[in-house]
């Protein structure tokens, strides 16, 4: 296993291995715990965040917003999920050796220059697009794609299937690769 974290590339069976282990977790906890499942997703902690940022600077409680009142602004598994994605994301980088602490991506630089606000907008702007996108499909690739694929569901390959073809159509256009 110490192997598995030093290497600059992990195995993608052990990795595959991992995560299947941890949804299969994340079910069969849920169900003790919740008396219901609950599968992996993202999507769903970022809006509960937006809401925890807007209870701190709004007068307006979020009673009156019907969304909150169906969903509930809390830290609960999956926003700790999403923090543990980003904290196993950089323990990975740091054991393996390959974290930088680039400002600015050199696939960026090559193609938009080397601007950090250009950067900084670059990234927002793609971010609200996903999060807009995974809210409009009711979920993110993490929640559909793995999720759904583990439940062999048909919507979950459909799902992944055009995530895969988006991703790669839009990264073709942005960085020039032509269509």
């Amino acid at each position: 296993m110490a192997n598995f974290l030093t290497k600059d590339r992990y195995n993608p069976y052990i990795a595959g291995a991992l995560a299947g282990v941890l949804a299969i977790l994340s079910v069969v906890v849920s169900t003790k715990l919740l008396s219901k499942p609950q599968y992996l997703g993202a999507s769903t902690t970022f809006v509960r965040a937006a809401g925890m940022i807007e209870e701190r600077f709004t007068k307006n409680p979020l009673d009156v917003n019907e969304y909150y009142l169906k969903t509930k602004v809390k830290v609960d598994w999956q926003m700790m999920f999403v923090v543990g994605i980003f904290a196993g994301a950089l323990i990975s980088a740091v054991a393996g050796g390959t974290y930088s602490n680039e400002l600015i991506p050199p696939i960026w630089q090559q193609r938009f220059g080397s601007n950090p606000f250009a950067r900084a907008a670059g990234a927002f702007l793609g971010g609200a697009i996903a999060l807009f996108g995974a809210r409009l499909a009711g979920g993110c690739p993490s929640g559909h794609g793995l999720s759904g694929m583990m439940q062999l569901s048909i919507s979950g390959l459909i799902a992944m299937v055009c995530f895969l073809v988006g991703g790669i159509l839009t990264a073709r256009i942005i960085y020039k690769g032509g269509i």
